[in-house]
């Protein structure tokens, strides 16, 4: 496998929101995507889900927890969590997450 550069990825995706798989390590979908400020429906998932913040920013709710994940940080949101991404998230963020048990 060639190298890949995650922020270019990032940056050529038609729109904010919208992830590109990067690959696949076992049964994990590695995905990126572009956060543009706006926020993201509440949502939960049959798996622990990984969220890596690569540059900017993401407010996170999480149970009604609000967490902020930074530059260089991750989140393990665990499975069936119910988590949403709050107005002014920005920046690029890896997505790790394996199919529903």
């Amino acid at each position: 496998m060639s190298s890949i550069n995650v922020l270019e990825a990032a940056a050529a995706l038609p729109a904010a929101w919208s992830s590109s798989s990067l690959g696949e390590v076992g049964a994990a979908c590695v995905k990126v995507l572009r956060m543009d400020g706006s926020p993201v429906q509440e949502e939960a998932h049959g798996a622990d889900e990984i969220l890596l913040v690569l540059d900017g920013r993401m407010e996170l709710l999480v149970e009604g927890v609000e967490v902020a994940v930074e530059t260089g940080e991750m989140y393990r949101v665990p499975a069936g969590a119910r988590h949403a991404v709050g107005p002014g998230s920005h920046g690029t963020l890896v997505i790790v997450e394996e199919p529903a048990a």
